[in-house]
């Protein structure tokens, strides 16, 4: 009898590619009180190699703004740094046609349709977020590091 495959962060199944938005990201690099906690295990499953993470170019440059508006270039190049570690996918002329498509479907505003459009584009398996925005969609699982909270999306 074969042994049942092993599950990781918020029951991603190992070697899994995941597009996280800009939140979780932001939480880590920023060591939130709150919030860094419910997605250290994501990023330590990515270190050990069990997990893929990806990002959108949206997701850098929305990491970045801060440190940018805040006169802090060091910090920004140290985050930008960080980000590069992972597979960051450029926005294209087709993920853009099918975030128009998502925008409407799903009434999203436009970088969170940008950033579903990313995930599905490269088969993700997941979008970690920690935007509730995304409670309508269907066809991927949205994780936002609460597994009460994470919504699994009917494929």
């Amino acid at each position: 009898m074969a042994a049942a495959p092993a599950r990781l962060w918020a029951g991603l199944p190992q070697g899994a590619t995941v597009l996280v938005d800009t939140a979780p990201f932001i939480y880590l690099l920023e060591s939130h009180p709150q919030f860094a906690d419910r997605f250290v295990g994501l990023f330590e499953a990515a270190a050990q190699g069990h997990l893929l993470i990806a990002l959108s170019t949206i997701t850098l440059a929305e990491v970045l703004t801060g440190p940018f508006k805040a006169g802090q270039t060091a910090l920004a190049k140290r985050y930008e740094k960080a980000l590069l570690q992972y597979r960051v996918v450029d926005a294209s002329a087709p993920i853009a046609a099918l975030a128009a498509q998502l925008r409407a479907q799903y009434r999203l505003k436009l970088p969170d349709a940008l950033q579903l459009a990313t995930a599905l584009d490269i088969g993700a398996a997941a979008l970690v977020t920690h935007d509730r925005d995304f409670s309508q969609v269907t066809g991927l699982d949205i994780l936002t590091g609460d597994a009460a909270a994470s919504q699994t999306g009917a494929l």
